[in-house]
C-alpha cells in the first residue's frame, strides 16, 4: 500500500493523562537500546530484544521510495512494492503470504516517499521461515507481462478508491504539487494514473535490480531474539545474496517560496468541510536540522490535544471548531511539512476559521509560547516515547525509518535527552523560521452549498 508520510490531520493524538505527569528524569534514558552490525554484503542489521512474549517482527527496509523514481515513471516504488509477492523460481505467486500466514503469522508492506519496507510478525520459532522467504525474494523476483498488467489495476483500482473517492485525498495530492516546487514529493506516492499505466516490466525490473539489494537494505528484527542469533540466521540466509551497484541517492532541494498560495476544492461528496494550511519545514537530515527538535515540541503546543493552543481557543473557548490539529513529522530525507489542520463546527465559515488560525498564528510570533505549555508537551512526547519502547512493532518501525533516511540509531537513542533538553526560547525561534506565510500553501476543502456561499 502507498503510505502518505506526513501523519492524518484528523487523528486524535491523545495519551492517558497520567504519562503525561512523567518525571523530567524520563527524557535522560535511551529509547530502545538496540544492537547493530552489519554482514560483509553491506545489509546492516539491527536487534531490539524484547523477550516479555515469544513473538518476534521482522522488517526489511529498502533505501529507495516514491521520491527516487525517475520523471514519468511515478508509482513504481509502490507497483513493485505489490509486485514483490508474485513469486520466484523457488516460491511461486501468492505463497509467500500463505506461508506467512499457515504458519501463524502476519504480514504486509508499504511504500513511502522515501523508503520501502516489509513485515512479517510470528512465532519466534518461524522466524528462520520468514527469513528464507524474503532473501529469496530480494533477489530471485520473476514476473512478466500478464502480471504486471494485473497488477497495475489492482494499483489503479486502489488509487481510485484511495485517492479519486475521497476529496479529502484529492486536495492532499494538489496541495503536495503546489508546496514543492522542484522536489520530488510533489508527486504522489501511488503516481500519476497515466504514467502507471505506461509502466513496462522492463521499467519494474531495472527499478528492482537497481535498488533491491543487501547493501541498500535494513534488516530489523525486535521481539524475543538476542543479537547472535539474528546475526546467526541473518548469515545464512542473507549473507550470501552480492552486493549490487546502487547508485548514490539524488538530493534535490528545494527552492525558498517567496509568495503564499491557495487552492479550494469543492465536491458534493464532503460532508466535513477542512481548512488546513502546509509550511515548508526542516527535517531532521535536511536544512536546518537543529530546528527539528524544536518544531516536535512546536506541533504539540499548538495542535498536540485538548490542551494546545489552537485546540483550546478554536474548539474550547470560541466554540468554532470540532477538530484543532497539527502535523509534523520530523523523519523526511527531504524537506518535512509543518501542517496545520481545522475542522469548523457545522455553520462555522472556513473564512472565520482562516482568522482566527491566524491571530493565534499572530500571538505566538509576536509574544511567543509559554513555558509551561513547551513543558507539558516535553512531557507527552516523553510518553509516547515510553509506549514505543513497550511495543515489540514500534522499535522496528522508528529505527527502521531513521536509518532509511540517514539518521544514525544514536540519533533516535538520544531522542528523548533532547526533547528535554528544548527551551521555550528554541520553539519559538522554531515557530517564527517556519510559520511564515510566505512559503504556505493554504487548502479549503468545500462543499458544493458552502462554495456558492463564499462566491456571493
Amino acid at each position: 500500500m502507498a503510505k502518505r508520510s506526513r501523519a492524518g490531520l484528523f487523528i486524535v493524538l491523545a495519551l492517558a493523562a497520567i504519562l503525561a505527569l512523567l518525571p523530567a528524569g524520563q527524557g535522560s534514558a535511551a529509547v530502545f537500546n538496540p544492537e547493530t552490525f552489519t554482514l560483509d554484503n553491506g545489509l546492516q542489521v539491527v536487534v531490539i530484544p524484547n523477550h516479555r512474549t515469544p513473538v518476534v517482527t521482522h522488517m526489511i527496509w529498502y533505501k529507495v521510495g516514491a521520491a527516487d523514481e525517475q520523471t514519468g515513471h511515478s508509482g513504481i516504488a509502490h507497483l513493485l512494492e505489490h509486485l514483490m509477492f508474485k513469486g520466484t523460481p523457488t516460491h511461486g505467486p501468492g505463497e509467500f503470504s500463505t506461508l506467512v500466514s499457515r504458519n501463524g503469522g502476519q504480514e504486509n508492506a508499504f511504500t513511502s516517499w522515501d523508503y520501502t519496507a516489509y513485515y512479517q510478525s510470528v512465532a519466534k520459532d518461524r522466524l528462520p521461515l520468514v527469513m528464507e522467504l524474503e532473501a529469496d525474494r530480494m533477489t530471485n523476483l520473476v514476473l512478466n507481462d500478464e502480471q504486471i498488467a494485473s497488477e497495475k489495476e489492482v494499483v489503479l483500482e486502489e488509487r481510485r478508491q484511495r485517492v479519486e473517492n475521497d476529496p479529502g485525498a484529492i486536495l492532499d495530492i494538489y496541495a503536495d504539487a503546489t508546496l514543492f516546487f522542484n522536489h520530488p514529493y510533489r508527486r504522489p506516492i501511488i503516481g500519476w494514473e497515466n504514467e502507471i499505466r505506461d509502466l513496462a516490466v522492463a521499467d519494474v525490473l531495472a527499478f528492482y535490480r537497481r535498488w533491491y539489494a543487501p547493501n541498500n537494505a535494513i534488516l530489523v528484527v525486535a521481539g524475543d531474539v538476542t543479537a547472535d542469533e539474528v546475526r546467526s540466521l541473518a548469515e545464512r540466509y542473507y549473507g550470501g545474496i552480492a552486493r549490487a551497484d546502487t547508485p548514490p541517492r539524488a538530493n534535490i532541494q528545494e527552492p525558498p517560496a517567496k509568495t503564499p498560495r491557495r487552492i479550494e476544492m469543492s465536491d458534493p461528496r464532503v460532508r466535513q468541510e477542512t481548512w488546513s494550511r502546509s509550511y515548508i519545514a526542516p527535517s531532521a537530515v535536511y536544512g536546518a536540522r537543529e530546528l527539528a527538535d524544536p518544531l516536535e515540541v512546536l506541533a504539540y503546543v499548538l495542535g498536540g490535544g485538548p490542551s494546545s493552543l489552537l485546540y483550546r481557543k478554536l474548539v474550547v473557548e470560541d466554540g468554532l471548531a470540532d477538530q484543532a490539529q497539527v502535523s509534523y513529522e520530523a523523519d523526511m530525507r527531504g524537506p518535512a511539512q509543518f501542517v496545520i489542520g481545522v475542522q469548523p463546527r457545522e455553520g462555522v465559515s472556513l473564512a472565520t476559521i482562516e482568522s482566527a488560525v491566524d491571530a493565534v498564528i499572530a500571538d505566538v510570533i509576536a509574544a511567543g509560547v509559554g513555558s509551561e505549555d513547551v513543558v507539558r508537551a516535553k512531557r507527552r512526547l516523553q510518553a509516547e516515547a515510553v509506549y514505543a519502547r513497550d511495543s515489540i512493532s514500534d522499535g522496528a518501525q522508528v529505527l527502521g525509518r531513521a536509518l532509511a533516511i540517514g539518521m544514525p540509531v544514536a540519533h533516535v537513542e538520544g531522542w528523548p535527552a533532547r526533547i528535554a533538553a528544548v527551551s521555550a526560547d528554541q520553539v519559538n525561534a522554531a515557530a517564527r523560521a517556519v510559520l511564515d506565510p510566505g512559503g504556505s500553501v493554504t487548502a479549503l476543502l468545500r462543499s458544493e452549498g458552502e462554495q456558492q456561499a463564499a462566491a456571493q
